[in-house]
């Protein structure tokens, strides 16, 4: 199993909409980053484990987890010409954009905004806190991840 953290605008799509979905489940679709759509085509299985970040929040902020239900697969998206996200490169027979299918697992009961992650020596580390990492899909270490976990007091 690995351990990954995907990030949302909450006003694109939030935690919230991801419970309020069909059996709390979504496909990740959109991703428009080579490194990105890589981790989601090669490297992310059924069965991993996600941190969902809202990004662009005041604060930025770790907001609950999820697990991943459904490994990668084209991104429909990239070929519907009426969708903001479509790619005239990306064709059926080869698709340029993958996206996967996650449910959720839980919300946090308090957001950890990334002031409060900053300060956590054994994240040091994460991703997510280096400077300049953009990253919309970035993996995460299962001792960052639990670490997470114990600081949302579960």
């Amino acid at each position: 199993m690995k351990y990954w953290l995907l990030k949302s605008e909450p006003e694109s799509f939030s935690i919230q909409d991801l419970q309020k979905a069909p059996k709390q489940t979504t496909c990740w679709d959109g991703v428009r980053n080579y490194q990105a759509r890589n981790f989601l085509r090669d490297e992310i299985k059924s069965g991993d484990r996600v941190l969902f970040y809202h990004s662009n929040a005041n604060p930025p902020a770790i907001v609950g987890t999820a697990k991943v239900v459904k490994e990668g697969y084209p991104d429909l998206t990239a070929q519907d010409k009426k969708h903001h996200h479509y790619d005239p490169a990306s064709t059926k027979e080869n698709p340029r954009w993958y996206m996967i299918d996650i449910q959720l697992d839980q919300i946090f009961d308090k957001p950890l905004g990334l002031d409060e992650l900053k300060k956590v020596k054994a994240l040091a580390k994460m991703e997510l806190l280096r400077k300049g990492s953009r990253l919309s899909v970035q993996p995460v270490t299962e001792e960052e991840f639990e670490e997470v976990l114990e600081l949302a007091g579960l």
